[in-house]
């Protein structure tokens, strides 16, 4: 489950700033007058909360009512992340590059073309639940309180931060994580880049067409499939290892009935995935088509108008100013018009005029439906909170006290007329092929208690996910959808593992999440089979590579002697593969991976454990896994001794279970550690070792198991007793 609006800036920043037509350069004078700490302080009066930190410094919060908690995670998490918590709220607000320069631009004004805070603004008071607001709001006093307690280390311009900018946060990052802004991004390329959907002449099919893996993993396991009558459920998102959707884990509990623990994102005031007393679950991207781009025709002696049903209506025009950092105390202010047609958003080419429907458009709900997920008691009442809809994408990997087991295909998914090829560009001057709802909730893909007793996910087909007579079928869903049908190696290997085991104890059950083996139906292995049918001819590095890899088990072990001619050269033609992108030639991307071990390892088969890294701080380990391996681990090269540093992947994992009476126990590991940015914290690489040796720690919700273990205790303001 990822996105990286940073690299989005890097890649178009140049390219954007070049188009905007005012360029004015602005001195710091014109900053904001400076806030007055003392209210910020003295906020915190209104909260009666207690930080408990265990010896691994993991922050659990008990709070008398919800908005306790909320304040209460706020401050746990800025103690140990403020820098990041304090970047999504400046880019939620459109005003990034103030502080970060040119690259940030294209965030913030995707900021503006979205209309975030048009609709947060508008739909606030009256979309927003009090119970909503009143969680935002208390986060917003927490990070405000730290900022104040803190004043050194916060941006000029970030204080106050308000509920608003929480919900402003879910609002305009919802859609990354299904791939919107991709969409945006390519009508920036020089030429357009896809057909002009006309009719039933080129119908909608279901899409084909596969994406990045690097993505997530989630397995649930029912009473019927398990060896001691347990339900199990794998918790298992694929994050970078830093930054705005970087895991932090924390245990939430009022006296409200809020009593969840798992992973939230900095700016994110409640659990995203993990479990309560009676039921959890994981979350893992999905992509169905869930945005429509529209070629707009308009009026050539009035380009302000463009046609729709016959009729010349005007663009909606907005003039937005973004300042960018330049050095020191200058920036530059550049401005430029926003439109919007009745389909949204508007972008002006020189090879069109398009315009952007996408689900979560106007979406400010996904607070009020998070809750309802965190508090939820039953499978009833997770299906209401699911079929509220305010999520626009996201998979969810369910499991609960009663040994149901669930994979829900969640998306908001647009009602469409049928005939067309929704993939391609449509026809901007029809109304009728403008969507105005999406499906109901019980037309969503929902696989519930398969007989077989299992349910896998890996980024992959919601039509392959337990047993073939158990599978959902595609011929039971709109066409419309644009389901994914593509499998990932996590997928092949999950099924295999799983699917031929009839009764999965707890150990297999994690040895399964950590497997390290790419499937014989990979795409990884079919291309070593093209290059293992290629003549070598007189090369003999080729002919040595061939032997490696001719006897490679598709393991990635500590001692694998194949894993890394093997990674290198497969990882970047499978990742374009993956990522629908021209992907380089096998040979090609063979002979570099042969160059680079050469140059940095003097051999072809150097240990994996050797090239494979997890560094943090002065801890520098080994550690098994790889590429759309289930023991996910994505490398970066070192350019200083070639190595791979790992990057991202598995973050945070959790192992949950509830036994025949329904009681629940877990275990859990974080890739650093509960400071996730303090360098100067003995908790900022401790769960390192564990986690590079595939080791977990008890979560202890119970207080008598837990109270041993509190290395800290104290409470965020001082009024309360």
């Amino acid at each position: 489950m990822r996105t990286t609006l940073t690299t989005i800036g890097s890649l178009f920043g140049l390219v954007f700033l070049a188009a905007f037509a005012v360029i004015l350069l602005r001195a710091e004078a014109d900053a904001p007058p400076p806030v007055d700490p003392a209210p910020l302080i003295a906020k915190a009066d209104d909260y009666n909360v207690t930080i408990h930190r265990d010896h691994f410094g993991i922050p659990h919060i008990y709070g008398k009512t919800d908005p306790d908690v909320a304040f209460g995670l706020a401050f746990a998490h800025a103690e140990d992340d403020f820098e990041t918590i304090q970047e999504v709220a400046i880019a939620s607000r459109g005003q990034l590059a103030a502080t970060r320069g040119m690259d940030a631009a294209i965030t913030d004004y995707l900021v503006q073309l979205l209309r975030v805070w048009e609709t947060v603004d508008t739909k606030y008071y009256t979309h927003v639940s009090p119970e909503g607001r009143a969680l935002a709001e208390a986060y917003a006093d927490g990070v405000n309180y730290y900022a104040a307690l803190n004043p050194g280390k916060v941006e000029t311009g970030l204080l106050p931060m308000t509920g608003k900018d929480v919900v402003a946060g879910f609002t305009f990052k919802a859609p990354f994580f299904y791939g919107m802004q991709n969409h945006i991004l390519e009508l920036f390329e020089p030429e357009r880049k896809r057909e002009i959907s006309m009719g039933p002449e080129n119908a909608f099919l279901l899409t084909d067409e596969p994406f990045a893996h690097a993505g997530s993993n989630g397995f649930a396991v029912a009473p019927s499939r398990s060896t001691d009558g347990k339900t199990r459920l794998l918790v298992n998102s694929h994050q970078p290892y830093k930054g705005p959707v970087a895991w932090y884990e924390a245990r939430l509990k009022s006296e409200e009935g809020w009593d969840a623990v798992g992973g939230v994102f900095p700016g994110t005031p409640l659990m995203l995935h993990g479990h309560n007393r009676r039921l959890g679950w994981a979350s893992t991207v999905n992509k169905p088509d869930l945005v429509d781009t529209y070629l707009l025709t308009v009026n050539p002696e009035n380009p302000d108008q463009y046609l729709l049903d016959g009729d010349w209506r005007e663009f909606e025009k907005t003039s937005v100013d973004i300042k960018v950092r330049l050095w020191g105390p200058f920036w530059w202010t550049v401005s430029r018009d926003v439109e919007y047609s009745e389909h949204g958003p508007v972008i002006r080419q020189e090879h069109g005029t398009y315009a952007v429907r996408y689900a979560g458009m106007g979406e400010v709900g996904n607070i009020d439906q998070r809750l309802a997920m965190n508090k939820a008691g039953s499978l009833e009442e997770w299906l209401a909170a699911m079929a509220m809809q305010s999520l626009p994408s996201i998979n969810y990997i369910y499991a609960d006290a009663e040994g149901n087991i669930a994979l829900l295909y969640n998306g908001q998914m647009p009602k469409r007329p049928d005939g067309f090829n929704w993939q391609d560009y449509l026809p901007g001057d029809r109304s009728d092929l403008i969507w105005r709802e999406y499906l109901p909730f019980d037309q969503v893909p929902l696989l519930l208690n398969p007989k077989a007793g299992f349910i896998t996910e890996a980024n992959s087909t919601p039509f392959r996910a337990t047993a073939p007579e158990d599978d959902l079928k595609p011929e039971n869903f709109p066409d419309t959808l644009g389901i994914e049908t593509q499998m990932t190696n996590r997928a092949f290997r999950a099924l295999e593992l799983l699917g031929s085991d009839g009764s999965i104890s707890a150990e297999e059950f994690r040895a399964y999440k950590y497997d390290h083996a790419y499937s014989t139906e990979s795409e990884l292995a079919l291309m070593i089979a093209e290059v293992l049918a290629v003549d070598a001819g007189g090369d003999d590095d080729l002919k040595a590579a061939q032997a490696i890899l001719q006897d490679w088990d598709l393991r990635t072990d500590y001692e694998s002697r194949g894993a890394a001619l093997g990674v290198l050269m497969g990882e970047p033609v499978v990742r374009a593969r993956l990522g629908g992108k021209e992907p380089p030639a096998a040979l090609d991307s063979l002979q570099e991976a042969i160059a680079h071990l050469k140059k940095y390892f003097g051999r072809l088969d150097p240990l994996w454990g050797d090239v494979n890294r997890i560094i943090r701080g002065n801890v520098d380990m080994p550690i098994q896994g790889g590429p759309d391996i289930l023991r996910a681990v994505y490398g970066r090269k070192s350019d200083e001794d070639g190595r791979l540093g790992a990057e991202g992947g598995d973050t945070y994992i959790m192992f949950v279970e509830w036994d025949e009476e329904g009681n629940v126990s877990s275990e859990s590991i974080h890739q650093f550690g509960s400071a996730t940015s303090d360098e100067t914290s003995p908790h900022f690489a401790d769960q390192v070792p564990l986690f590079a040796e595939e080791k977990t720690t008890p979560v202890l919700l119970d207080w008598e198991a837990f109270e041993p273990t509190i290395a800290e205790s104290y409470r965020p303001g001082m009024r309360h007793p």
